[in-house]
């Protein structure tokens, strides 16, 4: 921890660019300065998001995410929107199971405004009731949205079957039912209970310097709210059998199936990286070569791999014509109890670590990514994680590695499926 005298960072040898100090109201600020670059993205995360919510108040870190851009103590909601884009930058937020993220990328002389839009944002919103009203009808209608798109709803609806009771079982954007009856007051519980210092992360990346970033945080990020509630412990998911299907009207009918997988700290999520990469990641990865280019059965197919503080979900995508559903989803099965029963062979591998290497590398060409990458980084593990570092537990892979996450993963006797069928025509 560092003070605003002291801003070397004391925690381990990282990247020189980086650096981390925590102020004395708690909120934590990170940077990674890039000098070769005009621009800077900048985040303000909270830790928490949907995970934090129960049945009831489902969908209020979402709704809060979209509120907060509808007017503070000194900007209303068309101050807001053209503060940054006057200038050539964007802002925009998303909302996660875990985190919040309300972010801006500018030219390098416009930081100290986006960090001045984002800040009084997140701490100085009001939530008028006339707006609020205005945009209940917009998530009503981006709920309607998702409903019409079959490729999210599975991943939902799987995700709803694999979780159980767990919060993650919960759709971000909420219910219709909870969204319409949200008041203002419950926003303000909400971020009074959430949106506190210990849970405020400012990070950015790109023609900054770690000392601009604590002064402007220090101007600007100067809330004092200390206390907070809980973060809720929940116990482990254990993954059993579980077949759904839903008719719909559309066309094709869209399947998931998969199970419960590792948190972001095992010691098997680099394993379990290399084995999706060469299960389902790319047009040369098994699923894709298997049911795509040999059988002609699906135009997108995909495997996945999600992993979170406690726990974590892997599954397997695809969309395909009803009467194919049985074939792909064999097909699919196979390829898993390949990965299980026969070694990879070595060039398999090597293709799957450089593919991993070379998208994580080609990624930190933006930096949006770099800032996204140094909070994800400080919000699940404290720290930073040099490259290097993670460069190494990737080559450390072993055919052995991905065989065993294989048999550690691959139960299908446990596994849920979710399919959506296409209605029949009367």
């Amino acid at each position: 921890m560092t003070s605003r005298s002291k801003l070397s960072y004391t925690g381990p040898a990282v990247h020189q660019s980086y650096k981390k100090t925590t102020l004395a109201n708690g909120i934590r600020v990170l940077s990674e300065e890039i000098s070769s670059v005009k621009s800077a993205s900048i985040g303000i995360w909270i830790d928490t998001g949907s995970c934090n919510e129960t049945e009831l108040t489902n969908g209020i870190s979402h709704f809060i995410e979209h509120m907060m851009f509808k007017g503070t103590d000194k900007r209303n909601y068309q101050q807001i929107a053209q503060s940054l884009e006057s200038v050539g930058g964007y802002m925009n937020a998303f909302t996660t199971k875990e985190h919040t993220c309300y972010y801006a990328r500018v030219l390098d002389e416009y930081v100290e405004k986006a960090v001045d839009v984002l800040s009084d944002m997140v701490l100085h919103s009001i939530f008028p009731v006339r707006e609020m009203e205005k945009e209940k009808t917009v998530i009503l209608e981006e709920i309607k949205r998702s409903e019409d798109d079959p490729d999210d709803l599975v991943q939902e609806y799987f995700e709803k079957h694999l979780f159980g009771g767990h919060p993650f079982a919960r759709p971000i954007i909420g219910s219709a039912e909870n969204v319409s009856r949200f008041t203002r007051d419950n926003l303000f519980d909400y971020t009074k209970k959430f949106y506190t210092n210990k849970n405020i992360i400012l990070a950015a990346a790109g023609n900054i310097t770690h000392d601009q970033m604590v002064k402007l945080a220090e101007k600007y990020l100067t809330q004092k709210r200390t206390a907070g509630e809980k973060f809720k412990t929940f116990s482990a998911v254990k993954p059993k059998l579980n077949s759904q299907e839903y008719s719909k009207p559309i066309q094709q009918a869209h399947l998931c199936t998969g199970t419960i997988a590792f948190s972001v700290h095992d010691k098997m999520r680099y394993p379990a990286l290399v084995m999706n990469s060469v299960l389902g990641d790319g047009m040369s990865s098994r699923l894709f070569q298997q049911i795509r280019e040999k059988h002609g059965l699906a135009y997108s197919v995909y495997s996945f791999l999600g992993l979170m503080k406690d726990t974590g979900s892997f599954g397997i995508y695809l969309g395909t014509d009803k009467k194919s559903v049985q074939k792909a989803l064999d097909l699919s099965y196979k390829e898993l109890i390949k990965l299980k029963t026969k070694l990879m062979a070595a060039s398999e591998l090597q293709r799957a670590k450089a593919q991993l290497k070379g998208s994580m590398l080609l990624s930190l060409e933006s930096t949006s990514n770099r800032m996204m990458r140094l909070a994800n980084g400080e919000l699940y593990y404290g720290e930073y994680t040099p490259l290097d570092s993670i460069v190494k537990n990737i080559d450390s892979v072993t055919i052995d590695d991905v065989q065993a996450v294989s048999h550690q993963l691959f139960d299908i006797e446990k596994f849920t499926t979710v399919i959506l069928n296409p209605e029949m025509k009367n």
